[in-house]
């Protein structure tokens, strides 16, 4: 899961630069902020159910 909102961050990251980067292709921000959007979601959900669960101990 952690790799997964890894990925989706790089990703929008790259694109909301992209999109920044070129005028022109403004979409690409919106699909980055979409993308952020959904990485602040997933790890909301994924801290709320660490939180609900209890941490693991090391």
């Amino acid at each position: 899961m952690r790799a997964l909102l890894w990925i989706v961050g790089v990703v929008a990251g790259v694109l909301i630069l992209l999109g920044l980067l070129l005028e022109a292709a403004r979409w690409l921000i919106i699909i980055g902020a979409i993308a952020v959007v959904v990485l602040l979601v997933l790890a909301f959900g994924r801290g709320r159910r660490v939180v609900e669960r209890g941490a693991p101990r090391r």
